[in-house]
């Protein structure tokens, strides 16, 4: 027997953007929502696996109003509108549906359940098994012996369905399904805002329709008198007849619908697989675009020209070329690497290099890198020639390993897709082919019979393909992503311009690729015998406190093991139980931050954790990244990580040593200057309450800044309406809370946590201090409408970031898109600023031909290694470079000393 599959759209829909998707908003570059149109197309792939219908339709609800509404004014009144997330998804999945060549019914005046009844009455009738998908159970109604109802839900993150046909509803309620109908007449309901009889729920209704069949036999009873009914029960089912007939009309779905379209418009055919793959690339739905082999020979063009995007020449001596590459003045290049396990300072290594000839359309692939060394020193020197590449900061270090030192560089891809969209986790060189260029480099090198690596996660896929006869493989990969980036550079730089970028691109971020760089390879000294003493005497006293921590539990056990520490708190103890988790006893920091004052035993055990943390990240982990020839811990130093535009470290974050413990701060002390040299630390003061007071023109706290006054201080005074000659130290320590607070748009909960007050005190701090700079206030409410408004907010050196979430229906996303809209700005300019900074003080450094160099950026903090000798030259040119790296409506003031290690810096 044929089957088809009737799909109820704005069920299915509205369930995996809430259901299935809900907890994973994903979406694309530009900010839409693509959650429930994954989850949509998962359950419906589900259904077509299973069943293999011949036929298939899905309808869609539309906005006009039908029958029931002119019939009850009240019809599905209480609903809530779909959420802009979701609405936004609607023309997006049934353009994949119409691209799937899979029929969609809409019928104005009618809901989808009419729809959906009435094809399955046409098709049953026509002798097909019929399957209706719904998430609501109203379409049980429909159930025959052969029409199933299959409801999809959720269980442990997997999609599930369960099918309910005729027999399935005998069993489930005791009544014939179209028996339901009744049911509801009588009970009503809440969700369709469907009144039925007052006082009559499911298990009443139910038992009623048991007994008397209908809501017609029902009353014709009550009529005569006839009916087992008493009380208030009896009294509202006389008094609400026309209720209960009303709200079963409104429950019945009409199975009349006039449909024009016969069941062979709904046989299942071939899809459009060229629209299906386009749009599929557009959502980044690579997942499906592997499962059903969209792209294969049917997708490729037979055009020669697209096949064969280059030639590549293999050559042995770069003499060959050099003449074409210094003619061309833009030197176009890709590094093919791999890892390697040495003492580099950067643990890779050079495979091939691939120089791009653009007027012949030739792509060069030099595999003897160390027989060319001289050449491509002189080319990578060459200040005259532009240099385009790709991660060029890892590309800088691996050359200069080689003792080549790349000079004039003015492209890299990774940072121009990184200006222009900067939330994006990764920028990946085939996403990036594929998200500028729609050119899939998969389907390039499956076109040249070459084998593919497994993963896919890595710029070079194919690095084990280097065994391979001739190399081929390896040499097409590295071909293709040199192309890709000579073709990124036109599309990423128009578009750069189109958002009034492009200033930002070339003269802070490509100029600062030089300056991370050469942070990176010149390293930060760590005293390692320091380091390890540091280490013993953390552990001396961590067995101080293990044996505390056993003494005030009166027995020993593992401090570490969340459930022996839960039983001891909570069970021996007898401590406050604040959370519980699957596993038994929530023992993390917040809970116990609660039950600091139930028991001595607790601060205690916060000690040791954050001595364990200390121990285990930063001394054992910081020993492993000390390079044994340079004896220096080598950061990498990123600028396409933060959403905000800050440089951010790993390998380790050197960042995030700790601060706010005494302990933790000492670890400091084992970064040291180099043998007779010196630090310089410079830290701008203030830098985003400047930056704030500058973007929100506020006159109050424009005038603090250039009379010097103390701004908390200024704060304090003008919030809690007291002289400032009398702010005490609290005060003032609240003022600056709120100050940096505001900063960061904290909540009147998040502040009165972090002073100690309630949030009713916390709000009125806020409220009075908003009130007091009203500027600021302005400031806030003008950003986020202006974010709402063009859909991102901007530096002052025009940084974007992209708020999709501040349009969002959901109250908490949405104030973290009005936090985003408000700090942004602030911190984003802060960070633009500071990287002009380093760039101006880099370059000063390079042209007077001094020693010094820039070792360490933390946030508002830069610290140079300097010769004694160029000491004080040094420390002049890091504070002008600093406190002159732009002009704002208040000065920027930074604060220089100088130490023999970090910890003494400040």
């Amino acid at each position: 027997m044929n089957r088809i599959v009737l799909i109820d759209g704005n069920s299915i829909l509205n369930r995996a953007f809430y259901g299935i998707m809900g907890s994973k908003m994903l979406m694309t570059a530009d900010g839409t929502y693509t959650n429930a149109v994954y989850g949509f197309l998962n359950i419906m792939f589900k259904i077509m696996d299973d069943l293999n219908p011949e036929y298939m339709m899905i309808t869609f609800d539309l906005k006009a109003p039908t029958e029931r509404h002119k019939l009850y004014e009240g019809y599905k009144a209480t609903r809530k509108g779909m959420p802009n997330e979701l609405a936004g998804q609607l023309p997006i999945i049934k353009g994949i549906l119409r691209a799937m060549n899979i029929k969609i019914i809409e019928k104005e005046g009618y809901e989808g359940d009419d729809v959906l009844g009435t094809v399955a009455k046409i098709a049953e009738k026509d002798g097909l098994k019929v399957t209706i998908l719904s998430g609501d159970r109203d379409t049980f109604q429909l159930a025959t012996d052969n029409v199933t109802i299959r409801i999809p839900r959720t269980k442990m993150g997997k999609t599930e369905t369960e099918d309910f046909d005729r027999e399935k509803v005998l069993e489930l309620y005791g009544i014939e399904p179209k028996q339901l109908i009744d049911v509801k007449g009588l009970q009503g309901d809440t969700s369709d805002n469907i009144p039925g009889v007052p006082g009559i729920g499911e298990k009443t209704a139910l038992s009623l329709i048991k007994k008397y069949g209908s809501i017609e036999k029902l009353y014709d009873r009550v009529e005569k008198d006839e009916a087992e009914l008493k009380g208030k029960q009896k009294e509202n089912i006389e008094n609400n007849k026309e209720l209960a007939y009303l709200s079963k009309k409104l429950g019945t779905i009409n199975l009349s619908v006039p449909i024009e379209d016969d069941l062979e418009s709904m046989r299942v055919t071939s899809w459009d697989n060229d629209k299906v793959l386009e749009i599929f690339k557009e959502l980044k739905f690579n997942r499906f675009i592997e499962r059903f082999n969209l792209i294969n020979e049917n997708n490729i063009q037979e055009d020669k020209e697209e096949k064969e995007l280059f030639t590549i020449e293999e050559i042995d001596k770069i003499e060959n070329i050099l003449e074409n590459i210094t003619k061309e003045e833009k030197l176009f290049y890709y590094l093919s690497k791999k890892d390697i396990n040495n003492e580099n300072i950067i643990k890779k290594d050079i495979i091939s290099i691939n120089i791009y000839n653009r007027e012949k359309n030739i792509i060069y692939y030099i595999k003897d890198i160390n027989g060319n060394l001289e050449k491509l020193k002189e080319i990578f020197e060459n200040e005259k020639i532009e240099k385009y590449g790709y991660d060029v900061r890892e590309d800088y270090i691996i050359l200069k390993d080689l003792g080549i030192n790349i000079k004039n560089i003015k492209y890299d891809a990774k940072i121009a897709a990184y200006i222009l969209n900067p939330t994006e986790s990764k920028y990946i060189l085939e996403n990036l082919a594929d998200q500028y260029l729609k050119l899939d480099i998969r389907e390039y090198l499956e076109k040249k019979d070459l084998k593919l690596h497994e993963d896919n996660t890595q710029i070079n896929l194919f690095d084990s393909a280097e065994n391979n006869s001739d190399n081929e493989y390896l040499k097409y990969e590295s071909a293709i992503y040199l192309f890709t980036i000579e073709k990124l550079y036109d599309v990423t730089i128009n578009e750069l311009k189109q958002k009034n970028e492009l200033d930002l691109f070339n003269n802070i971020e490509m100029p600062l690729v030089e300056v991370l760089a050469d942070m990176q390879y010149t390293g930060m000294y760590v005293d390692k015998d320091e380091l390890v003493n540091y280490g013993k005497n953390l552990k001396e006293k961590l067995d101080v406190l293990k044996d505390d921590i056993h003494e005030m539990a009166g027995e020993d056990f593992n401090i570490n093991s969340t459930k022996q520490l839960g039983e001891i708190l909570f069970d021996k103890l007898k401590l406050p139980v604040y959370k519980k988790t699957k596993n038994g006893y929530s023992t993390d920091v917040d809970v116990l931050e609660k039950l600091k004052k139930e028991h001595p035993i607790i601060e205690k055990i916060l000690d040791y954790r954050q001595l364990m943390k200390l121990n285990s990240t930063y001394v054992e982990g910081l020993i492993q990244y000390i390079n044994s020839n340079t004896k220096r811990i080598h950061s990498s130093f990123h600028q396409t990580v933060t959403a905000t535009g800050r440089i951010s470290s790993t390998d380790p974050n050197l960042q995030n040593i700790p601060t706010r413990i005494e302990l933790g701060k000492k670890l400091r002390k084992v970064f040291k200057p180099g043998e007779g040299k010196v630090f310089i630390d410079a830290d701008y003061s203030q830098i985003e309450l400047r930056v704030l007071s500058h973007i929100s023109d506020d006159e109050h706290m424009i005038e603090a800044f250039k009379n010097n006054e103390d701004i908390h201080k200024q704060a304090a005074s003008r919030v809690f309406n007291i002289p400032l000659e009398q702010v005490t130290k609290e005060e003032r320590s609240k003022a600056k809370a709120v100050n940096f607070g505001i900063v960061y748009g904290i909540s009147d909960f998040g502040l009165g946590e972090q002073i100690g007050v309630s949030r009713k005190k916390a709000k009125e701090y806020i409220e009075q201090y908003l009130d007091k700079y009203s500027g600021i206030r302005e400031f806030m409410n003008s950003i986020v409408e202006k974010a709402k408004e063009q859909g991102y907010v901007e530096t002052l050196f025009n940084r974007r970031r992209y708020i999709p979430e501040i349009k969002s229906n959901n109250y908490m996303v949405r104030q973290f898109g009005n936090r985003v809209a408000m700090n942004t700005p602030i911190q984003g300019t802060a960070a633009d600023i500071m990287k002009i900074a380093m760039i101006n003080v880099y370059n000063e450094l390079k042209n007077n031909n001094m020693k010094t160099k820039i070792i360490l950026q933390v946030h508002d903090e830069l610290i140079l290694e300097s010769p004694l000798e160029e000491l004080e030259k040094s420390k002049e040119i890091l504070k002008n470079c600093m406190e002159n790296a732009t002009k704002l409506k208040v000065p920027l003031i930074v604060d220089v000393s100088e130490a023999d290690n970090w910890y003494n810096a400040k």
